[in-house]
């Protein structure tokens, strides 16, 4: 069976096993007060061209988006999502358990707008009442989405403007980034990114890395005591090394962009092997994760020889299903995809 059910199926990108094993008797202390964790460090702020920037690597995505949003808040805070933001659907309640709600907004292919999210604020302020509601403290987008949608240049521009109007912090969850900047349709680049929100991430379980994301705060505004709060949210890695490898190797010779850069090409393969076949988009998504509708009759066909994740089952019986690529997907694998497809 192949699988497409997402893009950290495989272990890790090769470079990276090779330099944990080269360093892997080198002693160095821990909870990445290590030397490859401070190299990682120096080429991510480099890459995001950010020299004040803070930097931190955490365990895996769930921890990240749990521990930023909670040490960002005050204790009567939420965080203003939209209704189909990962925080909101597929963390298990991870930011409720932190003790602040997700507060949900209408979505458009994945995405708020920045005029949902003004509408919102100015209607929030207008109640005579907001004192006794959950205070909308901070903001939350993912680039890409869920729906590996992305917002454009402008689009980022105008929520960070209403953003600041209302003193909310950005937070841009780039679990799949490097899926996001390396796609056709993006406009944005790491940079610019950096210059439109208060706080992003980097991927890494995602696009190569065994496991971690790496917490960028552009303009050197971590929270105080961050480290410590990571800590005690169960996103330290005591061998930090493992991280500030891993971290170090994909942000060596643009390693992290590259492999990124395959999976788009293959995703790009992969949406016209299912136009040219005749079947039909739920979105048109310009990133690595693309969504198709399967009828019944074409799911028998696929079943234990294709793996896909089914997203939701239409009143028709078509389902939306997402074939994932990623970096480390095969062009053999889509032909062989290919060959399979009624």
């Amino acid at each position: 069976m192949i699988s497409f059910t997402c893009d950290y199926n495989e272990g890790a990108h090769p470079a990276i096993l090779e330099r944990l094993l080269a360093t892997n008797f080198i002693q160095q202390p821990g909870y990445g007060a290590d030397c490859f964790t401070a190299s990682a460090k120096a080429r991510i702020r480099e890459a995001v061209g950010c020299p004040q920037a803070e930097v931190f690597l955490l365990t895996g995505g769930t921890q990240t988006n749990s521990t930023v949003i909670a040490t960002l808040l005050r204790d009567y805070q939420g965080v203003v999502a939209a209704q189909t933001g990962h925080i909101a659907v597929h963390e298990a309640g991870a930011v409720e358990y932190t003790g602040h709600k997700v507060l949900t907004l209408p979505q458009r292919e994945g995405k708020l707008s920045a005029r949902n999210l003004k509408s919102y604020l100015e209607a929030y302020y207008a109640d005579g009442s907001y004192d006794h509601m959950v205070f909308p403290g901070m903001v939350y987008i993912s680039f890409p989405t869920e729906y590996g949608t992305l917002y454009s240049k402008s689009e980022l521009s105008a929520i960070y403007a209403v953003c600041k109007e209302y003193h909310l912090p950005l937070y841009v969850d780039g679990a799949r980034l490097g899926y996001g900047l390396m796609s056709p349709a993006c406009d944005v680049t790491i940079q610019e990114l950096a210059q439109l929100c208060d706080v992003f991430t980097i991927g890494g379980t995602k696009v190569g890395a065994l496991c971690g994301e790496a917490v960028v705060f552009p303009s050197g505004n971590a929270p105080e005591h961050f480290f410590t709060m990571v800590k005690q949210h169960g996103a330290l890695v005591a061998k930090g090394r493992l991280l500030g490898v891993q971290f170090d190797t994909l942000f060596t010779d643009g390693l992290y962009f590259k492999i990124a850069q395959g999976a788009i090409d293959l995703a790009m393969k992969l949406k016209k092997l299912f136009l040219d076949k005749g079947y039909e988009l739920f979105l048109d998504s310009p990133t690595n994760q693309q969504f198709i509708l399967l009828t019944p009759s074409a799911a028998e066909a696929l079943e234990g020889k294709v793996a896909y994740e089914v997203w939701e089952t239409l009143s028709d019986g078509r389902k939306v299903v997402r074939f994932a690529t990623s970096w480390a997907t095969t062009p053999e694998q889509i032909d062989e995809l290919a060959a399979l497809l009624p």
